[in-house]
């Protein structure tokens, strides 16, 4: 039987909500940049090469492409589409609960201490002001609602990777949840939800979400990229950057990443000659 049908990614986690809940309004994060430091698909990867899902061939590539979103602050569409078609290559074959199994351990081991504590306590607000919070990332649905309940979130919508028989083929379930849709998504759950989206708020890093920013009343561009902030300013659009020494820092920390990238891959080849 096909799992993981439906249209919209949403997988909640609803949390008690310490006052009465504004039924109208809610909040929608993007994660990469926004919520968390660098690409939550590269960390997942991280996380399962360790546990050897896939080759380190596949990581060193994986770890290029993030050193170059780190260094570059922007989305390249071409390693959007590369990291899609990778991210189905680890876990093609594997049980759809292996991944939700190791998920809690993954996002302990690499991603917990990347979480922008600014961007969180955003997201604290709303909850405290009774609203609901979701994740909204091209990320594999699995993690995004791991990410979603270890922050205490009402959940997320994220890319569907399509199973039989609780087993990943390698397919999509409709499209990734990247650029346009993202508000494809949102539109569907405020239908299903009953929200205002001029009482919304949504918040990301990159200009790729312009329309998921562009469809809500409330739109805020956290950690922009260059075209998002320029955009954010001529709309008036709130602005947060919770990066500190970025120009100063940029060099070193692509460098660091791609160095770290190839230490990573020759010792694992080293390793595997060994053996």
């Amino acid at each position: 039987m096909l799992a993981g049908e439906a249209a919209a990614a949403a997988a909640e986690v609803e949390s008690t909500l310490a006052v009465p809940p504004d039924l109208e309004a809610a909040a929608f994060f993007d994660v990469d940049n926004t919520i968390m430091q660098g690409a939550s698909l590269f960390h997942l990867a991280r996380g399962l090469y360790k546990r050897r899902f896939f080759t380190t061939r596949e990581i060193a590539s994986a770890a290029w492409k993030q050193a170059y979103f780190r260094y570059a602050g922007v989305e390249d569409p071409e390693h959007v589409d590369s990291a899609r078609a990778s991210a189905l290559a680890f876990i093609a074959g594997h049980r759809v609960s292996e991944l939700e199994e190791v998920g809690d351990e993954i996002f302990d081991e690499t991603m917990a201490s990347r979480i922008w504590p600014g961007t969180r306590a955003l997201a604290q607000r709303h909850l405290d002001d009774g609203q609901r919070v979701w994740l909204v990332t091209a990320a594999p649905v699995e993690i995004a609602r791991i990410i979603a309940r270890r922050l205490g979130l009402t959940g997320a919508l994220g890319t569907v990777a399509e199973s039989v028989d609780g087993v990943y083929t390698g397919r999509l379930v409709g499209d990734m949840l990247h650029g346009p849709a993202k508000a494809d998504a949102i539109l569907a759950l405020t239908r299903d939800e009953g929200l205002d989206l001029d009482r919304c708020s949504a918040y990301s890093d990159s200009f790729n979400d312009l329309p998921m920013l562009s469809l809500v009343g409330h739109p805020c561009a956290v950690n922009p990229d260059a075209h998002l902030r320029d955009h954010a300013r001529r709309e008036g659009w709130m602005i947060r950057d919770f990066r500190t020494g970025r120009r100063a820092a940029k060099a070193g920390l692509v460098g660091a990443a791609i160095a770290g990238a190839v230490t990573g891959a020759a010792l694992g080849a080293a390793r595997a000659r060994r053996h």
